[in-house]
């Protein structure tokens, strides 16, 4: 760096990221600087310019600078950083110390330190334990503890373990295993750890009294008010204590009875268009998320779905946690799940796509159903999703269809369409199609596709399995497109 490129660089003075002192006789100030800065997001300390912007330059000689690194190696972890020296004149220079963002949590003679623009300050309690708990995050998570030692597999739901490896099986996301027992697919799923189950098998598959009491925190809450706050009465009020899988059902199930779904006829299509007051799929990626990404240690913390007359709100334990905000979530972004382990088995299953897209996904849905963008927000150490109705257009509608089953083939056709991307359940498929629930046409209709050999079973052996869903076979794939 010469002269000109020095003045080019502070001619906007101090900021978050500049930092002026006038010789190193402040260097154990500089110093916190430093910390604050690999704290945050990088920057300059330079020694030789006063606060007023004016370079003024000291004299550096060797002890200068040794004197200046032995300062330095008080913060921990160790961190190397660049120093040189520019010449403003014959004798004299000034020291850049130029400081690069790193991950990780710095301190200062054991305190960490934060910048507020050009103010360093000690970081408050709250901000130090969340960065601490990050830093450990890959280490040490709830999640990945150990289980109670008198859990065993047998309190778990086998049957939505071994639909979990089919339906990874079918999506190509599991590699095919010679052991399809039980132990083997939850140790394929890391879930087990030298013989002994993980938190993260009792929040995905956990189905008995005795978990439900040791771990309340396996719940969700769901209420539809009569109202637009929860000053409202209720309309209805719902508890479960269920598994990770059980709960998102159950909240799915909920929203679908209470969401009113809006259907008309357009002139000059067969296909009749329904407008579901919030996508479906929306609110199941922003449920699916809530579950992967919540603190599991609040133990009486539960995922909290508040639908009203005018706004749909879900509500997830936790914190926005690395340096993720609202706004990074409505750009494409690196996602790192707060539980990656309750994630992994989620993504295996087809609930979720590929990480950092669920955000996106949601917008693009809330977009193509004419609703407006959700808001993300953190309150109260929890982080929500707000979602906002339908937008209604004032322009006359067309006359009101009776519902799909009176068109068999039309119907036939929608749920071979619809299973094109993948088996579904029959709430699934009925959600598809705009149904509030199943239908006795789509059953009739289903029971068809079966008996013609177009669909088959996931569970052949058990028909009537509550995690049956219906699988396209390969020589019926139709393009949905053309549907």
């Amino acid at each position: 760096m010469d002269l000109m490129e020095l003045e080019k660089l502070i001619e906007k003075g101090e900021s978050e990221n500049i930092e002026f002192k006038k010789t190193t006789a402040q260097q154990r100030q500089g110093t916190k600087t430093v910390c604050s800065m690999l704290n945050n997001v990088g920057g300059f300390v330079f020694y030789g310019i006063d606060d007023k912007c004016k370079i003024i330059g000291q004299e550096v000689t060797t002890k200068t600078l040794e004197k200046l690194i032995a300062e330095h190696r008080l913060i921990s972890p160790p961190v190397f950083l660049e120093i040189e020296t520019v010449p403003v004149s014959e004798k004299l220079k000034v020291i850049v110390i130029k400081v690069v963002k790193k991950h990780g949590l710095f301190t200062y003679e054991d305190r960490a330190y934060l910048l507020h623009g050009p103010t360093t300050s000690i970081m408050p309690r709250e901000e130090y334990e969340n960065r601490l708990m990050e830093k450990l995050h890959s280490n040490q998570r709830w999640e990945s503890e150990y289980a109670p030692e008198e859990v065993t597999i047998k309190n778990l739901d086998e049957e939505e373990i071994h639909a979990t490896l089919q339906n990874g099986q079918q999506l190509g996301r599991i590699k095919p295993q010679k052991s399809i027992d039980t132990e083997s697919i939850l140790r394929g799923l890391k879930l087990i750890k030298d013989g002994r189950l993980l938190n993260a098998a009792i929040a995905l598959y956990g189905k008995s009294d005795k978990i439900y009491s040791t771990f309340p925190q396996f719940s969700i809450k769901i209420a539809r008010f009569r109202g637009n706050d929860r000053l409202a009465e209720f309309a209805d009020n719902r508890e479960y204590k269920d598994h990770a899988f059980g709960i998102l059902r159950r909240a799915e199930y909920f929203l679908l009875d209470h969401m009113p779904i809006a259907g008309k006829v357009v002139p000059g299509k067969m296909k009749r268009e329904d407008y579901p007051l919030y996508p479906p799929a929306a609110f199941r990626e922003a449920i699916a998320n809530s579950i992967c990404h919540r603190d599991y240690t609040f133990v009486g913390g539960a995922v909290a779905i508040a639908m009203y007359n005018n706004s749909l709100e879900i509500i997830n334990p936790g914190k926005f946690h690395f340096d993720i905000t609202p706004k990074k979530l409505t750009l494409p972004h690196e996602s790192k799940p707060w539980n990656p382990l309750i994630a992994n088995a989620f993504y295996c299953s087809g609930i979720i796509e590929s990480w950092g897209s669920g955000t996106l996904n949601i917008l693009d849905s809330c977009k193509k159903n004419n609703n407006l963008p959700p808001r993300w927000e953190e309150r109260s150490s929890c982080v929500l999703i707000t979602f906002f109705p339908r937008a209604i257009k004032t322009r006359p509608e067309s006359r009101l269809e009776s519902r799909p089953e009176s068109n068999k083939k039309t119907l036939s056709e929608k749920v071979l369409s619809s299973l094109n991307n993948g088996p579904l359940s029959a709430s699934e498929i009925a959600e598809n199609l705009g149904h509030k629930c199943i239908s006795g046409g789509l059953r009739k209709i289903l029971r068809k596709l079966l008996e013609s050999g177009k669909v088959s079973l996931t569970i052949p052996n058990k028909k009537k399995s509550r995690l049956q869903k219906y699988l396209l076979n390969k020589s019926d794939n139709l393009p949905s497109a053309k549907l």
